[in-house]
């Protein structure tokens, strides 16, 4: 993934590449090229080069089904010097072990809410990893087929979790020489930030801001996002740039409607939700639902949290809800009211607590991750209500094309569930405006903020018919000089020029080789080897003495493994 590639005469469109040529001959002062989530809404990735140092805003993974491939990180994991992190969701977060894993030991900046989600969200996703490649090499076992090696370990997660660097919103933070950043809470999230950059370089000044995930307003829990007046340079989202979540709906009616109706019938109300964030603001509502006795006939009804991650970052929540929560949440904490717990919240950590919710016959809202149904243990919760009529499936929050959750919210009749054909009879409900993105409304309002015109915007972070219907009202309305770039694009920001215009590449779906387990292996090898030579790269200019004595130990190990 983090090997360095050179360009050829196939990586550029035609018109494209002599100015490519042409411009890649002369040095850049702030080069930003943009790697993921470009034309699609998962696997957030840009690098930044400026004052002679390599950043990363976000390392995320894809989640669902890619369209377009993307391009890989144009430098050695080990060279990277740091990373800014918008928020702890994996399609932000995710590749950060798989970076350490490569080489990397720089810095990652992010809030504290941030760094504590990450400390849950990055273990688990290697425990995942791990789980996968076991049960794959199990059942390859027999068929000869290569041992398959999970993308990362345990090892790897914790090994990048020591890499954070904790920053508070709104404090201005030098990272490096002619370098500064600044938090501003986006609303998104317990800890979701726009990230503002100021870069001197050579007598050159510019701002680029990094929306990151642009916030719902008037959300439970979290704050409204924060709204930023200035900038040179914008890079902004677009996952809702095409919709609008329409007039704002009464959650607590909607939610009871859902609830008494399955629960007369005798059935499960089935929630898939993200373990961070969505699951929380759930039992928000619900203990609200249940304070209120709106839910009749049913009274003590039991509400599950079966997901260990879901159970370990309410915990977090809890911890940080005098810090970050909004005003609605704290009003509620200083009249000693738990705004995310109540009687009759139960909480499944083992495998054995989440066979038994299934063993019990009576209705019961089951939350359960993860959100879009590709994974976890909602599937066993699929697998035993889908089926029934009695039951409903709840969705609130966004299910990205390709996964088993927008199948169902796009009225699928039957699905495939651990090889097992599955008949929908189950009721399927999508609580409308339960959303933790801004809708095409906020986004303009967002990016309206600015009280001058940004020299461009870069548009990303959508499907492509979204990120190109919002570039066309950012042109067409505000008359913003609005882009959206495919992945591999390369912008001088301070000549104000592209160096590299892409055109899409479709993903090409193919088998993996033979030999897999041998290749992933080899490469970490190479990866080693490039942080090697990192490592050589910034001792230049030490003492004579001790540059000596580690030349003697690198040849030292090459005599040892030299065949």
């Amino acid at each position: 993934m983090y090997i360095e590639r050179n360009l050829s005469d196939n990586d550029a469109p035609a018109g494209a590449l002599r100015k490519y040529k042409i411009l890649a001959g002369r040095r850049c002062l702030m080069r930003l090229m943009f790697l993921g989530a470009t034309h699609e809404v998962t696997g957030s990735c840009i690098y930044l080069e400026a004052c002679g140092k390599k950043i990363l805003i976000d390392c995320g993974m894809e989640q669902g089904k890619d369209f377009f491939e993307n391009e890989p990180v144009p430098v050695p994991a080990a060279d990277i010097d740091m990373v800014l992190l918008t928020h702890a969701h994996i399609d932000h977060s995710g590749k950060l072990p798989l970076l350490y894993k490569c080489g990397f030991r720089g810095q990652i900046f992010s809030t504290c809410a941030t760094e504590r989600l990450c400390q849950i969200m990055l273990r688990d996703s290697a425990n995942i990893q791990m789980f996968e490649a076991e049960w794959r090499n199990r059942k390859g076992k027999r068929a000869g087929r290569e041992e398959v090696v999970p993308l990362y370990t345990i090892e790897d997660a914790l090994g990048v979790l020591k890499c954070f660097v904790e920053c508070e919103y709104e404090e201005e933070t030098m990272i490096a020489e002619g370098i500064k950043i600044r938090f501003v809470d986006a609303g998104h999230l317990l800890g979701s930030s726009s990230i503002e950059v100021w870069i001197t370089e050579q007598g050159t000044e510019k701002k680029i801001v990094f929306s990151g995930d642009i916030g719902n307003i008037n959300q439970p829990v979290v704050r409204d996002p924060q709204y930023i007046k200035d900038a040179d340079y914008v890079v902004m989202e677009s996952t809702y740039g095409d919709r609008s979540h329409g007039p704002r709906p009464d959650y607590i009616r909607d939610l009871t409607d859902v609830i008494q109706k399955t629960f007369d019938r005798g059935g499960n109300v089935v929630i898939p939700a993200f373990a961070v964030g969505r699951t929380q603001e759930m039992l928000y509502f619900i203990r609200q639902i249940k304070e209120e006795h709106l839910v009749t006939g049913h009274d003590n009804f039991e509400v599950y949290v079966d997901s260990p991650l879901a159970v370990e970052a309410t915990k977090i929540f809890m911890e940080r809800m005098h810090d970050d929560f909004d005003e609605e949440a704290a009003a509620l904490i200083r009249q000693g009211i738990n705004p995310i717990g109540f009687a009759g919240l139960k909480t499944a950590v083992t495998s054995d607590d989440s066979r038994a919710i299934n063993f019990d016959e009576s209705p019961k809202v089951i939350i359960s991750a993860s959100g879009m149904c590709d994974a976890g243990r909602i599937k066993h919760h699929l697998k035993h209500n889908l089926w029934r009529p009695q039951s409903t499936i709840l969705f609130v929050g966004y299910q990205s094309a390709g996964t088993l959750g927008r199948s169902l919210v796009e009225g699928a009749k039957q699905v495939k569930i651990f090889g097992e054909e599955i008949e929908v009879r189950a009721e399927i409900r999508v609580l409308a405006g339960v959303s933790g993105h801004a809708d095409n409304e906020g986004l303009m309002r967002w990016i309206s903020a600015f009280g001058k015109k940004p020299q461009k915007v870069f548009v990303v972070h959508g499907e492509d018919t979204s990120c190109k219907a919002f570039t066309e009202r950012l042109r067409e309305e505000l008359k913003l000089d609005a882009y959206a770039p495919y992945s591999g694009t390369i912008y001088d920001m301070a000549a104000g020029e592209f160096i590299r215009e892409t055109e899409p590449v479709p993903v090409q779906r193919k088998e993996k080789p033979a030999g897999g387990r041998q290749n992933t292996v080899f490469e970490r090898v190479l990866a080693a080897g490039q942080r090697l030579l990192a490592v050589i790269r910034r001792n230049e200019g030490g003492a004579n003495k001790d540059l000596a004595k580690f030349a003697d130990q690198i040849n030292a190990l090459c005599d040892k493994w030299e065949r």
